[in-house]
């Protein structure tokens, strides 16, 4: 089996056609269907059915897929590895981040990064934490900060706890306090019209568990945004939102209510897959990143509502996920107002 062959099947397999794969990878597409054939003779197994104008994978087809598309990505990052020099004059970091982290944290990391490594090309990736765990997983991601626990479960991925994050409530502005004065509990959203995040949006399910942990069921007034849109239909006054602290306090055109003792936060992680080392620029990236949080705390200037975990920043833990098919810590365990 060739990586050759792997690459020429990867590519069938995603465009459902073998001269645009061909295209695709500049070669001549009967050398392309040569390559397939041997692979599949190699295999002892047929990878697509082919009809006249509808190419399909087979079972055989179905399982190879996902592991071809790692072993490829594995060697793209071995190769990467071995070119970088040892003074990380060039090479490449890709880094997932859920929306808020991108605005609220990463800038500043990013800045720090780029003036010891000025060479590194940075490809950040903004996402929900499960869109970036699938990432990491198929090794189409080095590094990824997400929310923890996890939401799905892969041993071969490890999570490092780094900060607490407070989430409060966001009301527009403009128009009169609903809660002058005082902070809430999630029993205070009962009846309020909400704007909710997209489906598979972290803060969707948060609120969503918390509110049905809390024993009613969230009224809608608009739903589908991702961050920027959520926060301006509160800033039109559509509705309130549950929205991280760091965020909120960059909007003068809300208004922040935060919860009864800062109790509704979650936990924001990085992740790495625990099967291959994450190159080299990756790791510097990891190390600027923990120095620049630990610095930031000992300052005083970390993001509003953050709070560094100086235990488990360093420390990795395998594999550690929720069961498949939780919406929610806070739903499943019944903690009202807690989603790590």
């Amino acid at each position: 089996m060739q990586l050759q062959q792997l690459a020429y099947f990867v590519a069938v397999a995603e465009l459902r056609h073998f001269t645009r794969a061909a295209e695709r990878v500049h070669v001549a597409q009967p050398s392309l269907s040569q390559q397939i054939r041997a692979l599949e003779r190699e295999l002892g197994a047929e990878l697509f059915r082919r009809a006249r104008g509808n190419i399909a994978l087979t079972d055989a087809g179905e399982t190879l897929l996902p592991l071809a598309r790692r072993i490829l990505a594995d060697t793209d990052t071995a190769r990467l590895e071995v070119q970088e020099l040892v003074q990380l004059r060039r090479g490449r970091v890709r880094l997932g981040a859920t929306p808020s982290l991108c605005t609220g944290l990463l800038p500043d990391v990013l800045r720090a990064y780029h003036l010891q490594y000025p060479g590194i090309q940075l490809q950040v990736e903004e996402a929900g934490a499960r869109d970036l765990i699938r990432e990491l997983a198929t090794g189409n991601l080095d590094l990824a900060l997400v929310i923890l626990p996890l939401q799905s479960h892969d041993p071969a991925l490890a999570t490092t706890e780094l900060l607490r994050e407070d989430l409060v409530v966001v009301s527009s502005a403009a128009e009169p306090a609903r809660w002058e004065g005082r902070s809430l509990r999630i029993e205070d959203l009962r009846d309020q019209p909400l704007v909710m995040f997209r489906r598979g949006y972290d803060l969707r399910e948060f609120t969503l568990g918390a509110c049905r942990a809390a024993g009613f069921e969230p009224a809608f007034a608009v739903e589908g945004g991702e961050m920027d849109a959520v926060l301006g239909f509160v800033e039109a006054g559509l509705g309130i939102a549950v929205v991280p602290r760091m965020v909120a306090d960059r909007r003068d055109t809300v208004r922040v209510t935060p919860f009864a003792g800062s109790e509704v936060h979650r936990t924001i992680g990085l992740a790495h897959r625990n099967d291959v080392e994450p190159p080299r620029a990756a790791r510097e990236l990891r190390r600027v990143l923990v120095d620049y949080l630990t610095r930031a705390a000992d300052a005083g200037a970390l993001p509003p509502g953050t709070r560094l975990l100086r235990e488990g920043a360093g420390r990795s833990r395998r594999g550690r996920a929720d069961t498949a098919g939780r919406e929610t810590g806070a739903q499943e365990t019944g903690a009202q107002e807690t989603a790590r």
